[in-house]
């Protein structure tokens, strides 16, 4: 169930120019702290919905003894789990796999494999499961690797470029959807992910003024369920989600209050 509160005339009424300014992203401590705790539990943890391609992620997390509810992270943040996704920086399939160099590095000497989801799954967690063991185990210093390359995080995680700090904040975040913590994502037991509606807020060309414009939206109208996406064009899309009408109605009308102008 996908809309665009474009068709309903939606727009930001002055507060844009307000959003733009980058957010402080929390402290690497922070986040190590974060996903030690989530690693101390995640056996214990389920997804809390029904999620697309679900045995290609059950397979490839025994396969590699990674916790399955990290790889839906990874996909939900990377593509939103489209088989068909491509990043500007050429990176391709469910779990952006970068072709031709991390493909090949895999074992990838078709493009058109990427696009076949088990396999782009399989993929992406073999190289997370590689990150994973050069980086002793450390999930906040994988998965920056995961988006920036190895050779571009080092072991001891100095001098981390910010933008895989964010990215494995951004990774977080998705996580948190995928357990079902927090007003985005709210679990509805047995209920399938493409039942979940999203309408299309806002496009921005960097993910840093997605993430300010939710923040300050949020502070804005509080009730409402946000997200943001990476699409495959390589921007980010602000999301509103909803269970059914109702509340598409509802967080429509919060909008409102929050100083859009919905036609």
């Amino acid at each position: 169930m996908r809309e665009s509160l474009q068709q309903l005339g939606l727009f930001a009424s002055g507060i844009l120019l307000a959003l733009f300014a980058i957010t402080a992203e929390a402290t690497r401590q922070d986040l190590e702290a974060r996903w030690q705790e989530y690693a101390s539990s995640q056996t214990a943890l389920e997804p809390a919905f029904r999620f697309p391609h679900a045995t290609c992620f059950k397979a490839a997390a025994l396969q590699y003894g990674l916790p399955e509810t990290l790889l839906l992270a990874v996909a939900r943040g990377e593509s939103d789990f489209e088989p068909t996704a491509r990043s500007k920086a050429n990176a391709h399939g469910v779990m952006q796999i970068l072709w031709p160099g991390t493909a090949r590095h895999l074992g990838i000497h078709r493009l058109s494999e990427l696009y076949e989801p088990c396999t782009n799954i399989d993929a992406g967690a073999r190289y997370l499961k590689e990150l994973l063991d050069m980086y002793d185990g450390n999930l906040h210093l994988s998965l920056a690797a995961y988006n920036y390359g190895p050779s571009r995080i080092s072991r001891n995680g100095y001098d981390i470029p910010s933008g895989a700090e964010w990215y494995s904040g951004y990774i977080y975040r998705h996580l948190n959807y995928v357990l079902g913590n927090g007003k985005a994502g709210r679990a509805v037991p047995d209920t399938l992910y493409s039942d979940i509606g999203q309408s299309t807020l806002v496009t921005f060309g960097e993910p840093y003024r997605a993430e300010a414009f939710i923040e300050r939206l949020e502070d804005l109208a509080p009730d409402l369920s946000l997200d943001w996406f990476r699409r495959g064009t390589g921007e980010f899309e602000v999301v509103m989600t909803y269970a059914d009408r109702a509340e598409f109605d509802s967080s429509a009308s919060q909008l409102r209050n929050a100083g859009f102008r919905i036609d």
